[in-house]
């Protein structure tokens, strides 16, 4: 008895140094300003294990290995302080107390961490562990039964008044648990009834958890034989719509084995929730850096060089250039950023070699933040189901855009999808223009009174390639320029950002090039051969794109005036000679490409040059759509030569050069106002 005496004590100290008593006053306000009496009154109390380990190692001890019999004194003391204080005269037994320990991290040690790769499945005591994860479904908000008062039906016994049966919700148990019509009064052990009008309820939701690495196995490459399993965590009322699909969270939870005859499940109480992000401070390669310094001559030869040696495990040097650059630039830009606004940039490749160009959009996959290949059988959006747990509402699960969340999802060959996932698609592409994804739920079907639509943000850049070769018939590809866009609707292409065509320029010498570097790697894997000047791995490009990524970069006035007055002047040509409309979307993807090119090349400032690189890029996607304008530009105007050498490179930045002077002559001519802010050169 002296030591639990003790430990109310240290409690109460605690409670008083950590400013728990405070809040616990403000809380009885709240509770006193409504009319209604509960059976249970809820508090949440905010705990720091290691200042009550400092306090009291016995109670600290207790908090993190016996959270119920922490929970317990901490309801005592709690009671004791609010009769004494006489803060809430509705409360007359411990038991309507109901106390909720908030723990706001645990000791940084193996036994305190729940590793979700392989977690334990030995029965165990109860105790708070730390986990991190991905969340991968959801239920909707449903309710549950905070806590319940019972009456004796036997009128002279005491217990059929007052509040001397009281039952709440512990951490692992079921509805079935709380609310009962088979309980016994523990004095004259007559048949209990619930007072259903003291019923107090709560929110509730369902979340399942999976490892990070468990991902991987959805970027397309060989996977070990390891397989993982999720987690089922209990969200429960102001943790309730706390965490998003597709996110990262360190959650910190009681697990539980939840008995529902004759099956026994083993889930989470979560205690609290926070927003997780894999750390990764990757810093430049030490070639990438001896790169940089050679090429600081020119703004243009150092991403160049990047782009070329890009892939060379997939295709020889000097192919798909164009390309490549795209998909570092797409891997650059998409990002979320420390205000949670999503940066992405979507790509759609015209090629008749959708072989090679999918091992290029696969490995370039392996460098991104998170990547996800859908395949063209699987669901894209999302998928609901039957929660398993006793809930019976609907259980939401991610498809390949919401796994994607924060990185790139690859649709592929799109000349494969059959004609109604495409129609689903074309007529769902607004999540690729609003960003935002709209789920159906019918109530009837979910035990519900009403239909539901919930909204979903949509925060991944899309990869695709058509077959230009497999004609769709399209009625606009008769334009001077526009491309042959295989089996995609017009509707969809215009969806994506940036449109590439990719051109075997040498012809028959690129297929000849192809196939003898396929046999050479068939024959003598992992050699390098012909290699350039400069070699990478794919871990150098790996620590680039996430290097890169993280910089922070702002628009310079000349190249804000680049793509400000290219976009007017293409505005008004276009729509005076084509009736082609240039929405506020080619301001963003101009302002996109010009910013990712300039964190390519390791700059915080985007230099006009960044601009060039942008308008040459959308001009030759926006011709690619649509057809030329007056701003006639060569088929690939930002690789227009080979880069074997340093030759190459000086014949490019010449090139460069006289397109840059180009398009300020568009601008000036086209622009209405250009002169006042565009010297002419």
């Amino acid at each position: 008895m002296a030591d639990i005496l003790s430990l109310k004590e240290s409690v109460l100290v605690y409670l008083d140094r950590s400013g728990g008593l405070k809040k616990l006053c403000e809380n009885c306000k709240h509770f006193n300003g409504t009319q209604q009496t509960e059976a249970v009154y809820r508090f949440c109390i905010g705990v720091n294990p290691a200042d009550v380990l400092e306090l009291d190692p016995v109670l600290g001890d207790c908090v993190l290995h016996d959270p119920l019999k922490a929970t317990a004194l901490f309801q005592s003391v709690c009671f004791l302080a609010i009769k004494t204080l006489s803060l809430i005269e509705k409360i007359h037994m411990e038991s309507q107390v109901n106390v909720i320990l908030k723990f706001t991290h645990l000791p940084p040690f193996p036994e305190y961490t729940l590793d979700l790769s392989s977690f334990p499945r030995l029965c165990r005591p109860l105790r708070p562990v730390s986990m991190e994860g991905l969340v991968i479904s959801m239920t909707r908000v449903t309710k549950y039964t905070q806590g319940a008062r019972f009456l004796c039906t036997d009128d002279d016994c005491p217990c059929s008044t007052g509040f001397h049966h009281i039952r709440v919700h512990a951490p692992g148990a079921t509805e079935s648990a709380t609310v009962r019509n088979d309980f016994s009064c523990m004095m004259c052990s007559s048949q209990l009834k619930e007072d259903v009008k003291f019923r107090v309820l709560g929110d509730k939701q369902l979340v399942e958890l999976i490892h990070v690495k468990a991902l991987d196995v959805l970027r397309g490459h060989e996977q070990s034989s390891m397989r993982y399993q999720s987690v089922t965590l209990f969200l429960r009322d102001e943790l309730c719509n706390s965490m998003r699909i597709g996110r990262y969270y360190r959650v910190l939870g009681i697990p539980a084995h939840v008995h529902q005859w004759p099956n026994i499940t083993w889930s989470v109480e979560a205690n609290s929730v926070q927003p997780w992000e894999p750390v990764c401070d990757c810093k430049v390669s030490a070639r990438f850096q001896e790169l940089l310094k050679g090429t600081a001559s020119s703004p243009w030869r150092f991403s160049a060089i990047v782009a070329h040696c890009f892939g060379l495990d997939v295709a020889p040097l000097g192919l798909y250039d164009t390309l490549k650059l795209s998909l570092l630039l797409s891997l650059v830009q998409t990002r979320i950023d420390e205000k949670d606004m999503f940066h992405n940039l979507d790509l759609l490749v015209v090629t008749t070699d959708t072989l090679i160009l999918d091992r290029l959009m696969t490995y370039s996959l392996s460098l991104a933040y998170r990547g996800i290949r859908h395949q063209a059988t699987g669901e894209m959006f999302a998928c609901l189901s039957r929660d398993e747990h006793g809930a019976g509402t609907a259980n939401i699960h991610a498809g390949s855009v919401l796994l994607a969340t924060g990185g790139v999802c690859l649709l592929g060959d799109l000349s494969y999808y059959r004609k109604d996932k495409l129609d689903s698609i074309k007529s769902g592409n607004e999540f690729m223009e609003t960003r935002t994804l709209s789920v159906f739920i019918p109530g009837k079907k979910y035990g519900e009174d009403a239909d539901q639509q919930l909204s979903f943000p949509v925060q991944c850049s899309f990869w695709a390639a058509t077959d230009s070769s497999r004609r769709s018939g399209r009625a606009d590809c008769g334009a001077l320029g526009a491309a042959e866009m295989g089996a995609v609707p017009a509707q969809l292409a215009d969806a994506f950002g940036l449109v590439i065509e990719c051109r075997d320029r040498v012809g028959e010498q690129a297929l000849l090039a192809q196939t003898v570097h396929t046999l050479q790697h068939a024959v003598q894997s992992g050699k390098p051969h012909d290699p350039p000047c400069w070699e990478f791995s794919t871990e150098d490009y790996h620590e680039l794109v996430a290097h890169a990524q993280g910089l922070q970069v702002e628009l310079s006035p000349a190249a804000e005036k680049i793509i400000h007055g290219y976009y007017m002047a293409s505005r008004r040509v276009r729509s005076q000679g084509q009736g082609v409309n240039m929405s506020v979307a080619s301001i963003k993807l101009l302002i996109s490409l010009a910013e990712a090119h300039c964190k390519l090349c390791l700059r915080t400032q985007v230099l006009e040059q960044d601009a060039v690189i942008a308008v040459l890029l959308c001009e030759s996607s926006v011709s690619l759509k649509h057809g030329a304008s007056a701003l006639i530009i060569p088929p690939d105007p930002v690789f227009p030569c080979d880069l074997g050498d340093v030759d190459g490179l000086c014949k490019r930045d010449a090139a460069l050069d006289e397109l840059h002077q180009l398009i300020l002559r568009f601008i000036y001519t086209n622009a209405p106002g250009a002169d006042t802010y565009i010297t002419e050169e």
